[in-house]
């Protein structure tokens, strides 16, 4: 039997069908374009031999994926059909990767382990790392792929993945495609030498450089870091030196900054040329073999993009489905005393207990989680030594890194549960909330989900300044596919969290760090089965005159406020609404058809706040009921500051919302 380099003629043939295919989809799909059937391409040619390469060391259906926009060969060597490519390329509604909801090259295939990816290119590889991270868990030898191209090691997300990887020896593999531009920009304009060079620092990392258009050459690389990773060895790194054929997209002309005697150059180094010369010469097959090869799998294309066009498009209806899971957690049991007294820190605390111990899937980290420490606030003191540091582990000083890593563990069917230390610095991981945790579901049409809790301490009346004090409320609230959370006490605050841990959607838990250990936010503790249901506000006083709405911190306020008027507490019905994502509008609707005056009351900067929302609804709503204007009390639109006199002039105080009720009631 013919052979070359340890290949059968068999499996030759099939990887250089494998790199035609690529080719010849990436042509078919450019006519596609021009006949205005489809609107976006991004194009692998060029790359196909280090893609296939890569594909040719994994286990179809076992190891993991993580690809980029440029990975079309390598999504077709591991099993992706031309026709599953297609559907995608047209947004049909059998697309594979999302149902037509993404733009093309944005790949996916749940059958395949091939993770729904987004166009954040740089956030795969910590989700890459997570997904590394549940592997090792489970003592499984699976191998966990990350791509991407040199452009993208910029990122912070890229060094935050290495440094994970490396310290945890994650079986995780990263192909950097080096074809020298990133769009339009050179790799020296971006990189301060090569990206060999620029992870040299890292312990427990392999790493290789190889000709990417040379098919052999790259197997071996990623055959000996599949074998070192599945050794427990750790991460290894893989730049592939290949060349761009095509224009970076079809929005692209490449002409315009690159000459033409470097455009004929990389054509003289086009991979599937080279593999077929070498073919040719060991007698593996013959140039007429390479020929019909060539035509038969044309002739395929031509045949599966006709079908492809005859496909159905999603139904219209179907374009608001699978924002949030349509499955339902069963509410447990009634309200059982359990403690005469806790304060919420330790309700918090107590949750995560209970919740951990239900669910041997679960996972907790952040930073400063650990014991001995045990969290900056203890929230999650004890966690890690009933638990063990397998189930409850320091992360990274990386906000993104726990984020990322946290959609990583999700998809494989973990719940983390993780923590960013403030509110205010949430803003590294952003990128990962937004369009990685929010989208994931909806994205890959129900296929794969982040299923999380970021538990999150906000707020301010602590003398914490800039840093240390700031609501976020706002910034969330307009993010479909999250739910939020927001107690006000400690018997909420346990039965809001033990429900979050069971959800099948991701949820931003808000704790406000001013209610920790306040006595007015001590209640008794419910017991183990206690669970809050989202979207259902809660009565805090009764009232026939005015309807005043609140979370967080802002009860109390609201009840002082009350209580310093001196009014009737049969006047204003205080409404805590307790959930930001859904808002219960029939409890609040139910007492402004009753009161006929509403006044909302809420911490965050009164301009585009959450408050500023909650009125617009109320007043579109709920007009007909009303006997006076829809009021905010609210934070000036400031940063909070240190000094507590300036402190106390940005944020709402108990005054401030005693003039607006007497204001309202006497309108």
């Amino acid at each position: 039997m013919a052979r070359l380099n340890g290949f059968t003629k068999k499996q030759l043939t099939e990887v250089f069908s494998s790199m035609v295919m690529a080719r010849e989809l990436d042509l078919k799909m450019l006519i596609l374009l021009k006949q205005g059937k489809g609107f976006f391409h991004m194009g692998c040619s060029g790359h196909e031999a280090s893609q296939v390469a890569a594909a040719f060391t994994l286990k179809q259906g076992k190891d993991w994926s993580y690809p980029y926009y440029r990975d079309g060969a390598f999504t077709l060597a591991l099993g992706v059909t031309t026709r599953q490519h297609l559907l995608s390329f047209l947004a049909r509604a059998d697309d594979p990767a999302s149902g037509g909801r993404q733009m093309p090259m944005h790949y996916g295939n749940k059958n395949l382990r091939i993770v729904s990816q987004s166009s954040a290119t740089g956030t795969q590889y910590l989700q890459a790392v997570g997904c590394a991270l549940s592997r090792k868990l489970e003592k499984t030898k699976e191998i966990v792929y990350v791509s991407s191209g040199e452009g993208t090691t910029s990122q912070g997300d890229f060094h935050e993945a290495l440094n994970w990887a490396g310290r945890e020896k994650a079986p995780v593999i990263f192909h950097i495609q080096d074809n020298e531009y990133a769009i339009s920009t050179h790799r020296s304009e971006q990189t301060a030498g090569s990206v060999y060079s620029l992870v040299s620092g890292y312990e427990n990392l392999s790493k290789y450089q190889v000709d990417g258009t040379d098919f052999f050459e790259t197997h071996l690389a990623f055959k000996q870091a599949v074998e070192r990773a599945k050794r427990g060895k750790g991460p290894s790194v893989i730049v592939s030196n290949v060349v761009r054929l095509m224009p970076h997209s079809s929005s692209d002309d490449q002409r315009k900054y690159r000459s033409e005697k470097a455009l004929k150059k990389d054509l003289k180094r086009d991979p599937i040329l080279l593999f077929k010369q070498i073919c040719i010469e060991k007698d593996i097959f013959s140039d007429s073999d390479a020929e019909r090869i060539e035509a038969k799998i044309k002739k395929q294309i031509d045949n599966d993009t006709t079908w492809a066009e005859q496909q159905d498009h999603p139904a219209k209806e179907t374009a608001l489905k699978h924002v949030y899971s349509d499955e339902k957690v069963k509410l447990g049991s009634k309200l059982t005393k359990i403690s005469d007294s806790i304060v919420m820190v330790d309700a918090i605390n107590h949750a995560l207990h209970e919740e951990m111990e239900r669910n041997d899937r679960m996972v907790i980290y952040g930073q400063d989680i650990a014991d001995p420490k045990g969290g900056v606030f203890t929230a999650t003191k004890g966690l890690s030594s009933k638990f063990g540091k397998g189930r409850v582990f320091n992360s990274q000083l990386a906000e993104s890194s726990i984020i990322g890593t946290a959609v990583g563990m999700a998809v494989t069917g973990y719940k983390p549960v993780v923590e960013i230390q403030f509110g205010d610095y949430i803003w590294t991981a952003m990128m990962q909330i937004r369009n990685e945790v929010s989208v994931m579901r909806y994205r890959s049409n129900n296929d794969w989900n982040s299923s999380m809790v970021i538990r999150v301490p906000v707020g301010g009346y602590i003398h914490g300044a800039l840093c240390h004090s700031q609501s976020i409320d706002g910034y969330f609230i307009h993010m479909p596919g999250i739910y939020i959370a927001y107690p006000s006490n400690a018997r909420d605050a346990k039965g809001l969290l033990k429900m979050a841990c069971r959800m099948n959607d991701p949820v931003i838990f808000m704790e406000h760090k001013g209610l920790y250990r306040q006595p007015y936010a001590a209640t008794e503790e419910p017991g183990k089965n206690y669970l809050l249901p989202f979207g259902k506000a809660h009565y805090i006083t009764k009232g026939d005159n005015l309807t005043l709405i609140c979370w967080g911190a802002m009860v109390q306020k609201s009840i002082e406020a009350i209580h310093q008027i001196g009014k009737d507490e049969n006047i204003v019905e205080i409404i805590d609404i307790r959930t930001l994502n859904p808002i219960d509008y029939k409890t609040i609707g139910d007492s402004i058809s009753k009161t006929g005056k509403v006044l909302v009351v809420y911490e965050d900067n009164i301009t585009n706040g959450p408050g500023a929302e909650l009125c617009s609804v109320i007043a579109e709503k709920y007009f007909e009921f009303l006997d006076g204007p829809v009021k905010r009390v609210a934070s000036k639109d400031s940063p909070v500051p240190y000094n507590w006199f300036l402190e106390e002039n940005i944020l709402v105080q108990v005054n401030d919302i005693s003039e607006a009720i007497n204001n309202l009631l006497e309108y």
